[in-house]
């Protein structure tokens, strides 16, 4: 094997690199954290278009001609990314307006069931002799003003750590938001320009790489997006079908919150293998607290 002043080169640099890196690793990993956080919004732009672009493509295929010309080939792009985003943004108003209304309704009613509880719990934590009989004497007996001095005090103590946990939760909220935009203004720009983009990426690749090592690649990239573009389809019709069958029986079976346990379902099944069981034990917990507030008796409800 013949070295060239350009290999020793090449390895000298490497090996400096690689003593940097472990000399000063701490460091190292603190400006890549940086860096990491930094492109954050890139990155979550870059999932954003592939999941947007799935449902663009299929616009692209089947409402829109390839062969088309003049004003219907320049508006084909714009149009179906704006109907892509208009899609995903309905689906999600839908799901809010389905949910929301009937989670409060739910909330109402576990509300509504807590002084019930909390008075069955106290009957029979007196039939089994736990508390005195005479809860009053025991309640007179305690110093109320000086327990509430003590919460008082404790506050007024925790007045600074809680200014600054709300501060803290306020800037991270308000980064989030930031981070969001900005990641689905960079998904608008990657899906106008992808044919582009995909080119110069593919000419850098056969520029710089072997024929083999480029052809390898390739197949890899395009293998995994043909899978995970499947997956991701497979799992949205799976979830769409199980959320419609679930909300259709409870229906017929004239059960309480039906579109948004069947909502709830559809959405949970999205994660894969726990996330239907997630759904449905999140949907009979509602239905058991509805039942359970219906055959309290009436004199202790509120």
């Amino acid at each position: 094997m013949k070295l060239d002043w350009k290999a020793c080169f090449r390895i000298g640099v490497s090996v400096f690199l690689l003593y940097l890196c472990i000399r000063y690793w701490p460091k190292a990993a603190d400006i890549l954290l940086a860096a990491f956080h930094a492109a954050s919004p890139l990155f979550i732009g870059c999932g954003i278009a592939y999941f947007v672009n799935i449902l663009m493509r299929f616009y692209e295929g089947h409402w829109f001609s390839k062969t088309a010309a003049g004003i219907a080939a320049k508006s084909r792009r714009p149009l179906c990314m704006i109907g892509a985003y208009l899609t995903l943004l309905i689906v999600m108003l839908l799901v809010v307006n389905l949910v929301v209304p009937e989670l409060v309704s739910c909330i109402g009613v576990i509300i509504s069931a807590v002084p019930a509880a909390i008075e069955s719990i106290i009957n029979a934590l007196l039939r089994l002799h736990i508390l005195p009989e005479n809860l009053t004497e025991a309640s007179n007996a305690v110093n109320w003003q000086a327990k509430i001095d003590q919460l008082f005090n404790l506050l007024t103590a925790s007045a600074g750590p809680i200014v600054n946990v709300i501060v803290s939760t306020a800037s991270s909220f308000f980064s989030g938001i930031v981070t969001a935009l900005v990641g689905i203004i960079f998904s608008i720009y990657l899906l106008l320009g992808k044919d582009k983009l995909a080119g110069q990426c593919r000419r850098l690749m056969e520029r710089y790489l072997r024929p083999s090592w480029n052809r390898n690649i390739l197949y890899v990239l395009h293998v995994l997006n043909d899978c995970f573009s499947h997956y991701i389809i497979g799992q949205c019709m799976e979830a769409v079908i199980l959320g419609t069958l679930c909300t259709l029986g409870m229906l017929v079976l004239r059960l309480p919150y039906a579109t948004m346990v069947g909502t709830l379902i559809a959405f949970t099944a999205l994660i894969p293998v726990a996330g239907a069981y997630i759904g449905g034990a999140a949907g009979a917990l509602m239905i058991s607290v509805s039942y359970t507030h219906l055959t309290l008796p009436t004199n202790s409800r509120v």
